[in-house]
């Protein structure tokens, strides 16, 4: 028998697993949640795991901004094996021998943070013509890529072990750490790949606090609906605005008012109005004009 689904509003922070791609992990968990819509806030390969916030219903308005924001992994890395793909899933493509220190290797580490341009790997979801990267990678086709201006924000060892490396990332967004792995172990001379990937952080949400599919699974309903974040939190960065009922309602509907800020700030705000029973009640973004004209810039459908 079919389910019908139901309007389920806010974010859920899933514990990928290993082996499922973003997408299955999102319908899973749509499932799950007998929501109508839903949506990821940025591709986790199938070999990693970690913090993959989901956003349904009007909580996908606001999605992007967890696609631009900065992450932070915990790589591990083999040291001197290269492979086709960059990771362990990859056929060997060269051997050396590892001699390496761990001052060496935080020297090259500290060397890596900044910004800088990146080659996507061919290995990856990126489309070119349509089709992805990987299914060019398949066919022996190497296809032209530009690279992406990206930024290491922090990079510190955690541990080695032999060939075993371990090491702790931020960075922003764009950043294949698949490829970093790889330019590290040129930069050490001994090459690397990536073995195992998990995310811990993305923008100001924290792994110890997602949830994996099996404990979602074994929640009734009812619980797995008191897991939801409010939409909100997705803007938290911006400044607010607290409008009374008039102003509220004329943005609601799609025309301009006038504010007068507190300070010179102008650009985007979240915007909160009051409800009946005293509770403030998020209804959306709205941009400041530095003429102090307040206009409407997307806007919750429970709020209109």
């Amino acid at each position: 028998m079919k389910r019908s689904k139901r309007p389920v509003n806010g974010v859920l922070l899933l514990d990928k697993p290993y082996r499922a791609s973003s997408n299955m992990a999102l319908q899973k968990a749509r499932w799950l949640m007998n929501a109508e819509k839903a949506g990821h806030t940025g591709v986790l390969d199938p070999l990693a795991t970690g913090l993959l916030p989901l956003c349904f219903g009007e909580a996908t308005k606001f999605a992007q901004r967890l696609l631009d924001s900065d992450k932070a992994y915990l790589a591990e890395l083999k040291l001197g094996e290269t492979t086709t793909t960059g990771d362990l899933e990859g056929e060997i493509v060269e051997q050396r021998p590892v001699s390496v220190s761990g001052e060496q290797i935080i020297k090259v580490l500290c060397g890596f943070v900044g910004e800088q341009d990146q080659l996507p790997p061919m290995y990856s979801a990126l489309k070119y013509q349509g089709k992805a990267l990987y299914e060019y990678a398949r066919q022996g086709v190497e296809v032209e890529r530009a690279a992406r201006r990206i930024t290491i924000h922090d990079i510190q060892l955690q541990s080695l072990s032999g060939n075993a490396l371990s090491i702790a990332v931020r960075c922003s967004k764009g950043t294949y750490i698949r490829t970093l792995a790889e330019d590290i172990g040129k930069a050490l001379g001994c090459g690397a790949h990536l073995t195992a990937l998990r995310r811990q952080g993305t923008a100001r949400f924290d792994i110890q606090d997602a949830i994996t599919l099996e404990a979602l699974e074994a929640l009734d309903l009812e619980q797995r609906d008191s897991l939801l974040l409010p939409a909100d939190v997705l803007v938290l960065d911006l400044p607010e605005i607290f409008l009374d009922s008039e102003s509220a309602r004329r943005l609601c509907h799609g025309m301009s008012v006038r504010y007068q800020p507190e300070s010179a700030i102008i650009g985007d705000f979240r915007l909160y109005r009051g409800t009946s029973d005293g509770r403030r009640e998020f209804i959306g973004l709205g941009e400041l004009a530095s003429n102090c004209t307040l206009y409407p810039r997307r806007l919750l459908a429970s709020s209109q």
